[in-house]
């Protein structure tokens, strides 16, 4: 993959125009997990970019930035750093060419890898859970950033306020996410601009009064830095490999789809507001405390456009928060559910807010829940891994209807319904990642290293090369390898 610079301007030759009734941005979707036909299919690569920019325009993407610099690193080796971890979302590109081969969501299209039984698990914890605390996180953060624009509406934020502010923001994500794929790629073209618009007045401001000579007083060096290195790397990193779902937002496309074009938008879409915004925090923080850095951004922004930030904050969470509360209705269907996705949406939806308000007014149940997502980069940088060494060696030739056929004689029910190969390099993949972390703890190989954190190489690796040496005698795969 590394060797191929995909191009953002293909598309796609002879693409239905407009969606058919079951993807119309003014209904809610009605296909959940099962197969897309052909007949369905329809739209362009390029609309993929709108999708991920505005997601990706967020708050939790200035917070890693300024993060950066007080962790201790320079400007400009934080700057580095945001490139390189935002290459990451090439590999989201890649998985989501997955959609248009099978016409099925990442969620359906994993029972390749882990087999329909072990798919469950997978979607039970790396899918549905994950989502979910995600969610609970990227709500607490547009909550706060509401309860400041109450205050500054002349409102007391108390607490019956602030549950109805977390319920109405948890209420438009939701709807968005319950129309599904159409109202998705419709409204996120819009979104962009606006929250584009915004940030380029939040840019004005912060590199009028960045230091863009800007180290730390004591520079850090030799193998402390090469730790701050990886450890910067590997945060920025878990935005994209968090998002082994891509193929969610791109199966409706044709399979006649431009592969490159698919890789090329998605990661595009991605990285570049990725990239823009991080770098931005990382900017900010060479001028004010970043350690809060709502209340520090408000010192250098123009006062009328404050509570445009404060809105724009709120906006860009909502956006993030609808992909993620889609998918994980799409992975609570995929765990053996019978219900519709519209449903497996709103409880969801139910679940995240549940937390976010005992996080917010109860307890510091979110601190916890952001400390387990921390550990949780050993398990999904190998998931990450695992699913894209599957798309290559199929040369991502998937069968959608065989997908579909959760049954013991179909061809993805394996043995006692387990992939051995997936379930073995996952394991594998995670145990090494895990030996090598230091995050909430210090793994032994980190120790020997003097704090130096491989986990993400070395689990993904690990995780890759395990799955191609069990894999290579498959005969599904061989056949799929063979027809490609």
């Amino acid at each position: 993959m590394a060797s191929t610079i995909p191009d953002p301007l293909a598309r796609s030759e002879g693409a239905p125009v407009d969606p058919p009734a079951t993807d119309r941005p003014g209904r809610v979707e009605a296909h959940g997990i099962d197969h897309i036909p052909d007949t369905e299919r329809h739209g362009h690569p390029r609309e993929l970019f709108s999708v991920w920019a505005a997601a990706n325009v967020n708050y939790l993407s200035l917070v890693i930035g300024g993060a950066l610099v007080l962790m201790g690193l320079s400007l400009w080796q934080a700057v580095g750093v945001i490139v390189v971890g935002n290459l990451f979302w090439l590999l989201t590109g890649l998985l989501a060419t997955s959609g248009p081969a099978a016409g099925a969501p990442s969620e359906v299209i994993t029972r390749a890898v882990y087999g329909v039984l072990g798919n469950r698990v997978n979607n039970a914890v790396g899918g549905w859970l994950v989502s979910v605390c995600y969610f609970a996180l990227n709500l607490a953060a547009a909550a706060t950033a509401a309860f400041a624009l109450v205050e500054k509406a002349g409102l007391t934020a108390n607490t019956p306020v602030k549950v109805a502010v977390i319920v109405v923001i948890a209420a438009l994500t939701l709807v968005i996410s319950v129309y599904g794929h159409g109202l998705i790629i419709k409204l996120y073209l819009p979104i962009t601009l606006v929250l584009a618009g915004a940030f380029t007045v939040v840019a004005l401001a912060v590199l009028r009064h960045a230091d863009f000579s800007y180290a730390p007083a004591e520079p850090v060096h030799g193998t402390a830095l090469w730790a701050l290195l990886l450890a910067g790397t590997t945060m920025i990193a878990s935005g994209p490999l968090s998002y082994t779902t891509s193929a969610d937002f791109s199966r409706y496309l044709p399979r006649t789809a431009s592969k490159k074009a698919i890789i090329g938008w998605t990661a595009f879409g991605a990285f570049l507001p990725s990239v823009i915004v991080c770098s931005l925090g990382a900017f900010a923080a060479t001028a004010v405390d970043m350690t809060d850095p709502q209340t520090a951004l408000q010192e250098i922004l123009p006062g009328w456009f404050v509570p445009v930030f404060l809105l724009a904050l709120v906006i860009g969470t909502i956006a993030i928060n609808a992909l993620t509360a889609y998918s994980a209705g799409l992975a609570l269907q995929a765990v053996g559910l019978p219900v519709r996705r519209s449903v497996s949406v709103l409880f969801d939806g139910a679940v995240a807010v549940a937390l976010t308000l005992y996080g917010l007014l109860v307890s510091d149940f979110l601190d916890t829940v952001s400390n387990a997502l921390q550990v949780i980069t050993v398990l999904i940088g190998p998931m990450a891994a695992v699913y894209a060494t599957d798309v290559l060696l199929r040369r991502c030739r998937y069968d959608g209807p065989a997908l579909s056929d959760e049954t013991p004689g179909g061809p993805f029910w394996y043995t006692a319904g387990v992939n051995r190969a997936g379930a073995l390099a996952l394991v594998g993949g995670v145990t090494t990642a895990a030996l090598c972390a230091d995050t909430l703890y210090t793994g032994p190989v980190a120790a020997a290293l003097g704090g130096v954190d491989l986990s993400l190489p070395a689990g993904m690796g690990v995780s890759a090369a395990l799955y191609a040496l069990l894999m290579r005698n498959d005969r599904v795969l061989t056949a799929a390898r063979a027809a490609a």
